[in-house]
């Protein structure tokens, strides 16, 4: 099981330097600006052989300063309930504010590990300047730097040993994992209880009725996987960043520990960022997917509806939109058994696996047709490509001048691969190594 590791604390303290720090990327902007992408603030870290998932929640802090302190309340107890750890960030240069304070009297009431964070204590001096955050009441404090580094290895030892250990079943390791995840509201556990043929899951307008993701062992028509359901929210939230914010952190464990995800939409409403967010999480964990259009049948058709509405979606989706997309509707069980065949096709083509000699007769002659553009004069070439053993399709191509491949002719190779195996609904790696 995965493990979630929620970064707290009022704007300006730091919390993406020390993400970005974390998961050894420039993923998350420092900014204070609203409107980021969401995705960003997503992220997966080891330490000790330990992995875990990194959520910064300041990316999803929205509005002026008179609502900040309520935006950053709201945030605090979310990551209190869906995170294992939470890292509070305070700065040592402007001391104890009033915002820290009120963050620190609701993580005080929590059971879970907190880890007081004070940033930016670059000298001794400043250590000696950081105690008066004991103040706050909570009891594990460590000096860091997220800028250089300093008293994050420290931290990370005490983090990785703070999280749950989790029961694995063992029994139902072999089997496929089919995730149903979306944004509340689009018919989740609807398509479950079709599926099974009972009501498994209790099913109301409101969003969020489901609280905890539900496992159900499907077995019928010759099919055996792990149907789960994805929580929704507990409490419809007033602030539209909160219920996105809420629904992406309930559906991180599910999509880490899934094969396949099965993505509802809305029919009715349409792709909107949310939706996109999920869907990013899935192709950033390799995770392979089907997009499901609930609700068609209230939906309004014209002649040739689903066609223009799976190219408006394919062209959000993009760049990876080479997934299925079908049109169902939970509540009348149209094309739902359909959805399953699909998921488990899609799963087939996660496991492909392509013999190194075909894989350079068809790959090296395409490149052949299109050589990858030169670099200041030096010419580039690929003498080999093998797929790697991993999880999900990734492929090595050895080259001279592996960091001058450009993204353009990456797209070139995927799209070529795409073209010669049938890798639908998953997303492909291509890593570029010296010969």
């Amino acid at each position: 099981m995965s493990n979630i590791a929620a970064i707290v604390g009022r704007p300006n303290v730091g919390k993406s330097t020390l993400f970005n720090r974390l998961i050894q990327e420039r993923k998350a902007i420092i900014h204070e600006s609203s409107g980021v992408t969401r995705d960003r603030h997503y992220g997966k870290s080891i330490w000790n052989g330990v992995e875990f998932s990194l959520i910064d929640t300041g990316g999803y802090v929205k509005g002026s300063d008179d609502v900040f302190e309520e935006e950053i309340r709201k945030q605090v107890i979310i990551a209190i309930e869906e995170a294992d750890v939470i890292m509070f960030v305070v700065d040592v240069m402007t001391g104890i504010t009033d915002l820290d304070e009120s963050v620190a009297k609701i993580l005080r009431k929590t059971k879970k590990p907190i880890f007081l964070l004070v940033n930016k204590v670059d000298n001794s001096a400043l250590q000696y300047d950081a105690n008066i955050f004991y103040k706050l009441g909570l009891p594990e404090l460590y000096n860091i730097s997220s800028i250089n580094g300093s008293g994050t290895g420290d931290m990370l030892d005490e983090l990785v040993k703070a999280f749950p250990e989790r029961e694995e079943f063992q029994e139902e390791s072999e089997l496929p994992r089919f995730a149903v995840v979306g944004r509340p509201n689009a018919g989740k556990s609807s398509l479950i209880n079709s599926l099974i043929g009972e009501d498994r899951n209790i099913v109301t307008s409101i969003s969020g009725t489901t609280r905890d993701s539900i496992n159900t062992h499907y077995n019928k028509f010759g099919h055996d996987f792990i149907l789960v359901d994805t929580a929704g929210i507990r409490k419809k939230a007033k602030v539209s960043e909160n219920i996105e914010f809420y629904s992406v952190m309930r559906a991180i464990r599910t999509i880490e520990n899934s094969d396949v995800c099965l993505l509802m939409i809305d029919a009715q409403r349409g792709v909107e960022a949310q939706d996109l967010a999920i869907y990013n999480l899935i192709q950033k964990n390799s995770k392979g997917v089907v997009v499901l259009m609930n609700k068609w049948d209230l939906a309004e058709k014209e002649t040739n509806t689903i066609k223009k509405i799976e190219e408006e979606i394919r062209q959000k989706l993009a760049p990876f939109n080479d997934v299925p997309i079908l049109f169902v509707s939970a509540l009348t069980k149209q094309r739902i058994f359909k959805a399953l065949e699909t998921a488990i096709e899609v799963n087939e083509n996660r496991k492909r696996k392509i013999p190194t000699p075909e894989l350079n007769t068809v790959m090296l002659k395409e490149i052949e047709n299109f050589q990858p553009p030169s670099h200041k004069g030096k010419y580039i070439k690929i003498k080999f490509v093998t797929q790697l053993p991993t999880y999900s399709p990734t492929f090595a191509f050895f080259c001279n001048f592996p960091k001058y491949i450009k993204d353009s002719y990456k797209r070139y190779l995927e799209n070529k691969l795409r073209e010669h195996y049938n890798f639908t609904g998953v997303p492909l790696k291509l890593f570029f190594r010296n010969k």
